[in-house]
């Protein structure tokens, strides 16, 4: 009896560790672990404490897998329609209900997360997973797209300088930049599937652009972004500003062109951008407000 019941019991686990596997595969798992690394590390320069730099990347880990779980059980339709093989949940690795319990879980999580930091961190960040929502439920389809990236990478660095001790509002500079670095990962995010998108009715703001206009705009809120970092604190720019901005421009402008061929190329141009500009604050020591 032991030996006939063995691979049943094998093959049950097996199968809950492919459905979690599916599951972790349905996330978005790379934009999620470099937006929550680079939280994790912008709280740490911003001089929050060990404990609350890891209660940051907690609530911001969260959010973010409401909102990539949240946008593949909505897409999932239209994922299927146009033949995206490769996503879990077309491949059917995972069921839709499944994936949506997931993102309903992750968001209940992520509000007393937030909520932990701060209220005025709290409701900053969950503005920002809300925005996110509101994109993959509504606005992804509209000439809006882009606002739904502006208003989440903005309120991410909002978030961490609000739950300091003495939670002081980020300096305008800031905000800005993660605003910025919002528009341009938007468009380094869509530019792959533009086309599959279009076939199921989604028209964004890239979409209408075309692919290769959205292709050429990508550097510019990219190296923007970087510009207004390095110029707006008070005082000289100094060499590691300007050693940023030309890194930035450097490596906005190949995601340009190396996403001819390669379709990833311009979302990792973006979150590249995104690192340089993580690296600029700690190396100049100005803070977040």
């Amino acid at each position: 009896m032991g030996t006939v019941e063995q691979p049943a019991a094998n093959g049950g686990v097996a199968s809950v560790a492919g459905r979690m596997y599916a599951l972790a595969g349905s996330c978005h798992p790379g934009p999620v672990v470099a937006v929550t690394a680079l939280m994790v590390a912008l709280a740490v320069t911003a001089d929050q404490s060990a404990a609350r730099s890891l209660l940051t990347g907690a609530a911001v880990l969260t959010g973010q897998l409401s909102v990539g779980w949240c946008n593949d059980a909505f897409d999932a339709h239209r994922d299927t329609a146009a033949g995206r093989r490769g996503k879990p949940v077309v491949d059917g690795a995972v069921g839709v209900r499944q994936v949506w319990w997931a993102a309903y879980a992750a968001l209940a999580l992520c509000v007393p997360l937030s909520f932990a930091c701060g209220l005025c961190a709290g409701v900053v960040h969950l503005a920002g997973v809300a925005a996110a929502w509101g994109y993959n439920l509504w606005l992804k389809a509209t000439a809006w797209s882009w606002a739904p990236y502006a208003v989440g990478f903005a309120a991410l660095p909002a978030f961490v300088a609000l739950g300091l001790p003495e939670h002081p509002w980020p300096a305008w500079w800031v905000v800005t930049t993660g605003a910025m670095l919002g528009v341009g990962a938007h468009l380094g995010d869509v530019l792959p599937d533009i086309r599959e998108d279009l076939a199921t009715g989604v028209r964004g703001w890239p979409h209408r652009l075309g692919r290769q206009r959205a292709r050429l705009l990508l550097p510019v809120p990219l190296v923007a972004a970087s510009a207004v970092l390095a110029l707006g604190p008070v005082g000289p720019p100094g060499r590691w500003a300007a050693a940023a901005l030309v890194a930035s421009s450097v490596l906005a402008v190949a995601g340009t062109l190396l996403g001819r061929r390669w379709e990833q190329a311009a979302f990792s141009a973006a979150v590249a951008v995104a690192v340089v500009d993580v690296a600029l604050l700690l190396l100049r020591g100005t803070g977040l407000a």
